[in-house]
This record gives structure tokens, C-alpha cells and sequence, in this order.
């Protein structure tokens, strides 16, 4: 929140973003659970990611504090687009609202038949994206899928980590620069790269900072 205060008015063009989504947190025993436990079957293969502990009233309020403070920074008709699991959906479109944006749909991602299945039960097959835009937006300019359907990636650097093809997929109507809060393991940096866009990242864990700046780094050099 710090470094998204002090960037200049007008300076982003759009955010894209997947933040820590507390799920399954209305209960103090979910809160305490490292995240590796959460969501991923190999404790230890990733570090653990940062802000994962709230409850779900939390989660709104500290939507809703980063989302207001982000929208100060983007241009007008700007668009933002927040990822949300199933649990946090209802809380996030309420969040994003309370922070002034107008909040224009969903784009589900369907993550194919591959997503975990679960017995009795349907497949867990779909994330989401929240989007909204700075005010009003003009009918103009090219469309965008309204589902993308991609497999997650087999070969990830972070265990909630989310393709480039569907980062890239968003970012077809997007003006840059691309604000990141959240930058994870850099997928929308490359995306952003791969399409020529400038971008903006931020990210607090340490080992997650370092890698992402490390893979950044490799795919600029390689595309150059």
C-alpha cells in the first residue's frame, strides 16, 4: 500500500492482479494453517506466500483498502481485474465496489478436466476473475474472451500460480502500464513482455520477490 500511494495520478493504465485469497478461513484453525498445507499435496517445495490469514469481514476490508488506493492511480476507464476463488467471490465484488470501481462482470477461468476431482462431488473446475472498470468505458476497441479455458501450469514456480496464457488472454484490452500488487511468481510480468506492455510489480515476500525478478529477467533477455 505504501509503494501504490506513492505512485503518480494517471500513471497506470490497468491492474491485474491475483491476490492471496484467505479461503476457508471463517474458523481460527484455518488461519493458522501454512499455506503449503492449504493448497498444495508437497509441503516445502514452495515457500510459503504472505496474507493468507484473514477471515472473511478482514478480507473485505483490506480489499477494499488496497482496491481504493489503487484506483487513485489509474487512468480514467481504466480496468482492473481481481482474481477470486468460489468462497471469496460474493466478498470481493462487494469489495471492489466499495471502492468506487464499476464492477462490469465475471470471467470464469476453467481450468479443464484436469482441476482435482473429488468424489460425489463436482469437479472444482473453475476460478474467477472480478472485473470493473475507473468510471465509465467507451464501447470501442477489440474484445476479449468472456471464459478462458486453459490448463493450470504443469511447471510452476509458486503453488497457487496461474498460466501466462490466460494472463495474456486478459490483457488483450488492457492499457498499459499493468499494475501487479501481487506479483507471486511473475506470470502477468511475462505476459505483459510477451506483448509488449510496461508493467509495474509489487510483491512482499522476499523469495517470491527474488525469483520473480530472476524469471523476469530471463524471459526479457530471451525475447530481446
Amino acid at each position: 500500500m505504501e509503494i501504490i500511494a506513492g505512485l503518480s495520478i494517471n500513471s497506470v493504465g490497468s491492474i491485474l492482479t491475483d491476490p492471496p485469497y484467505s479461503s476457508a478461513n471463517s474458523l481460527r484453525c484455518s488461519r493458522d494453517v501454512l499455506t503449503s498445507r492449504k493448497y498444495s499435496f508437497r509441503p516445502g517445495k514452495y515457500p510459503e506466500f504472505d496474507g493468507d490469514c484473514r477471515d472473511q469481514r478482514s478480507y473485505l476490508a483490506w480489499s477494499n483498502l488496497w482496491l481504493t488506493k489503487a484506483r487513485a492511480k489509474v487512468i480514467s476507464s481504466g480496468i482492473c481485474c481481481v482474481f477470486s476463488d468460489w468462497r471469496q467471490l460474493p466478498t470481493t465484488t462487494d469489495a471492489i465496489q466499495a471502492a468506487g470501481w464499476v464492477w462490469r462482470g465475471i470471467v470464469p477461468w476453467d481450468k479443464t478436466e484436469c482441476a482435482r476431482p473429488q468424489r460425489g462431488r463436482y469437479r472444482n473446475q473453475a476460478e474467477y476473475v472480478v472485473w470493473a472498470t475507473n468510471g465509465r468505458r467507451p464501447l470501442a476497441g477489440p474484445t476479449a474472451p468472456g471464459v478462458i479455458r486453459c490448463r493450470p501450469p504443469v511447471h510452476r514456480l509458486h503453488m497457487a500460480g496461474k498460466p501466462v496464457d490466460l494472463m495474456s488472454n486478459l490483457l488483450q484490452i488492457m492499457e498499459g502500464p499493468i499494475l501487479d500488487p501481487f506479483m507471486g511468481s511473475g506470470s502477468v510480468g511475462v505476459a505483459c513482455i510477451s506483448i509488449g506492455l510496461p508493467y509495474i510489480v509489487i510483491e512482499s515476500n522476499k523469495d517470491y520477490f527474488e525469483l520473480s525478478c530472476e524469471r523476469l529477467a530471463s524471459f526479457y533477455n530471451f525475447n530481446k
